[in-house]
């Protein structure tokens, strides 16, 4: 091998590292938010299962608007949403 070969595996080397790196504490709460698994652990404690849903760009946009303005989630939203539909 020579000198060229070695920086360069040196270098790919390093780069993977940088790759598997967890994320600094500096960006604060990008790193504070659950995994996907832990989120998965919370949601089952909480009795939540997961139901996908499609809706058209126009009413994901109105569910959206609706929690941004009331300050919850969209899952709060469709929830109460789904309620009322099935309560009528």
């Amino acid at each position: 091998m020579n000198k060229f070969d070695l920086q360069k595996n040196q270098a790919l080397k390093l780069a993977g590292q940088l790759k598997q790196a967890a994320t600094p504490d500096r960006f604060g709460a990008a790193s504070q938010a659950p995994d996907r698994r832990e989120q998965r652990k919370l949601d089952q404690a909480a009795g939540l299962v997961p139901f996908p849903l499609k809706l058209s760009q126009a009413q994901a946009d109105k569910l959206r608007a609706a929690a941004a303005e009331r300050g919850v989630s969209t899952n709060d939203i469709v929830a109460e949403a789904l309620g009322k539909a099935l309560d009528a």
